[in-house]
């Protein structure tokens, strides 16, 4: 068995491909995701598929309800975007898929769990590249939350050894993402990503997720095995 590590998984792309790099490395990895109080569960069931299937030893599902505080399209009656290509998704601005806080509030459960487990090592999937622009997505947040980390913890201040904040996508683009995950091994028919799916689990191939996983499938000269709606 190698060393423990936590590996936040939502069942999307991004975060079982994280998950198997973190089983190549040698790491054992427990997976947390979260019950948040999202609208559709269909991404839970794809964490559990994954976790299943490329051997966590343990997957953990926390129950948090970020409905309270609305204010996203993930969590609230609002709309989820959509769009005709990926092109149009170059705005400055957040959008409103964003949910107030959210790796913050991932990564607090994530420690928690890491020195239960004695996890020196925390995996995330976070992407600064093809990306909907998430403010805690991005290289300066992820430094500072791991020297945050190695403050606020016993397993920080005790041990010699430091916690480790480990994003090993986040200056790979989707279809590179998409290439490393077909290169360990990967069965992407297992996740799911869309923000917006109908009755029948299929994605709706116009939100944000689903415009960037696409086009990391295209680049990458592969086919995404999931369902879209056509339309």
């Amino acid at each position: 068995m190698g060393r423990p590590a936590v590996v936040l998984l939502s069942g999307g792309l991004d975060s079982t491909t994280v998950l198997a790099i973190a089983k190549n490395q040698g790491f054992s990895p427990y997976a947390l995701s979260f019950r948040y109080g999202q609208r559709h569960s269909i991404e839970l069931d794809a964490a559990r598929r994954v976790a299943e299937t490329l051997g966590a030893e343990r997957h953990v599902i926390a129950d948090i309800d970020l409905r309270i505080f609305g204010e996203s399209a993930l969590t609230d009656e609002i709309s989820v975007p959509k769009h005709d290509s990926v092109e149009e998704l170059g705005s400055d601005s957040v959008p409103v898929t964003y949910v107030p806080a959210r790796n913050t509030i991932f990564l607090s459960y994530a420690l928690a769990y890491a020195e239960v487990v004695g996890a020196k090592d925390i995996f995330t999937g976070v992407t600064a590249v093809d990306y909907s622009g998430y403010p805690d997505c991005r290289p300066d947040y992820m430094d500072a939350y791991e020297k945050m980390a190695n403050l606020a913890t016993r397993a920080g201040v005790e041990d010699e050894t430091p916690l480790r904040l480990r994003s090993p996508l986040i200056e790979m683009s989707k279809a590179d993402i998409v290439r490393e995950g077909l290169r360990l091994g990967v069965d992407y028919s297992l996740t799911f990503s869309c923000y917006d799916p109908d009755e029948q689990a299929r994605a709706c191939g116009h939100c944000d997720t689903c415009l960037l996983r696409l086009k990391g499938f295209a680049e990458a000269g592969a086919t995404d095995p999931v369902q879209y709606r056509v339309g």
